[in-house]
């Protein structure tokens, strides 16, 4: 790990950008700090296979992500400061192959912008086992999960409570008022996402609520439960079971069962049930992982726009989630550690959705999607921490555009703390 002075100057003054240091001791605040910067070049293209409308959207750009996570003042409270700054560089975008997601859109041209910078910056503060974040941040947990899939990451601005006070048991509580998709220049309020969903007054909000938490029942078995709100819009209860059990040598059964029920608040039509499980086998090096996801109701699923959803379906292209669809994964992943390649993994799956209830007594919708990914990590030398990482797609359904996909991340990140 480097830390020279330089490194550590930078990484002060990043953590340092809305907070001034108090003379009290601080001791801990800059010993525990963490900080890396990311370097991230990202090549997109997504070919829609047929003649009408756009052929295809493609675009290359490069992304610096600075992450920096301060310790904590010394005391019964301690206070601390977490920041991510984000700049990102478009490369090559034109001739009509603008909205791939990683740059931000330019209204004058129906292009995009040159260059884009974001800061995030969240003041906490822990007491005991708990702690308390308030700012800009990212979120992941059942209710709501920040995309990370395009240049920079999805933030949103509101606050976090997690206490650990109980051992085993992690609560979890927050509030959201605004976000800052990937691709966007600024907050804004909140949005939704689904299929066969009507709202009345509008389809933004500034108000997302949750409460939920993880229990460890045993050492091999998790429960967890979240009741979020976006509201006017929907109420939501996730619950999920997650147990893994070891069997031969290097042999393990893990079973991921996940279930959400979701209801309007005021001004929508939100009605459905979600229910997935996914089971893995895992024999050395190998997983080989069967998938079932089933949606019943008067609408598809919902969830906050631009954020990864809670379910085993949700994959690179689609989340088949239509009204009433139900939908199979075969999935196989690869480390080549297990063969002395560390760093080396490989995932191959391929999805199948039918029975979509597409309405207008139109015949019923059908989907497929195969996706592969192949990607290494340099484990030591000049080029360790460089990684790089191919994700292939192909989509195609008979109710909208097939596509075929094709991303390439190359990205190193350097640790300055």
């Amino acid at each position: 790990m480097i830390h020279s002075p330089l490194a550590r100057a930078v990484a002060i003054a990043a953590l340092g950008t809305c907070l001034t240091l108090p003379s009290m001791a601080h001791a801990e605040f800059i010993k525990d700090s963490k900080a890396t910067l990311e370097a991230r070049n990202f090549y997109f293209n997504r070919d829609f296979r047929e003649l009408s409308g756009p052929s295809k959207s493609e675009e290359w750009a490069q992304g610096f992500i600075l992450r920096a996570e301060s310790g904590y003042t010394e005391g019964t409270v301690g206070f601390g400061l977490d920041a991510i700054g984000m700049l990102g560089f478009k490369l090559d975008s034109g001739d009509g192959t603008a909205g791939s997601g990683l740059l931000t859109p330019d209204k004058s041209s129906g292009g995009s912008q040159d260059y884009s910078s974001d800061l995030a910056v969240a003041a906490k503060a822990k007491m005991s086992k708990s702690t308390l974040r308030v700012g800009s941040m990212q979120f992941k947990n059942m209710a709501i999960a920040s995309s990370d899939s395009r240049l920079t990451p999805q933030v949103f601005k509101g606050g976090q409570l997690i206490s650990q006070e109980i051992d085993g048991l992690t609560l979890d509580g927050g509030y959201v008022r605004e976000v800052n998709n990937r691709n966007s220049g600024d907050f804004e309020d909140i949005s939704i996402s689904g299929r066969g969903i009507v709202n009345t007054g509008g389809n933004t909000t500034d108000s997302f609520s949750f409460l939920g938490g993880n229990y460890k029942l045993t050492k091999d078995l998790t429960a967890g439960y979240y009741y979020s709100n976006l509201e006017d819009m929907y109420k939501q209860n996730s619950f999920n079971l997650v147990h893994v059990l070891p069997l031969a040598d290097k042999q393990t059964l893990k079973t991921d069962l996940r279930y959400a029920r979701s209801t309007d608040d005021g001004r929508s039509n939100i009605d459905n049930k979600a229910l997935g499980a996914m089971v893995t086998y895992g024999l050395g090096g190998h997983s080989f992982g069967l998938g079932y996801q089933k949606m019943s109701g008067d609408t598809g699923f919902a969830y906050i726009n631009g954020t990864d959803p809670f379910l085993v379906n949700y994959v690179q292209i689609g989340d088949f989630a239509n009204k009433d669809e139900q939908s199979w994964q075969a999935r196989y992943d690869f480390n080549f550690a297990s063969i002395g390649i560390p760093g080396l993994t490989f995932m191959t799956r391929f999805l199948s959705g039918d029975n979509i209830d597409r309405g207008n007594n139109v015949s019923e919708g059908k989907e497929r999607e195969r996706n592969s990914e192949l990607m290494y990590v340099f484990q030591e030398g000049t080029l360790k921490n460089l990684g790089v990482r191919w994700r292939n797609a192909t989509m195609r359904n008979n109710f909208g555009r097939d596509i075929d996909e094709n991303r390439l991340i190359v990205s190193y990140t350097l640790p300055l703390l």
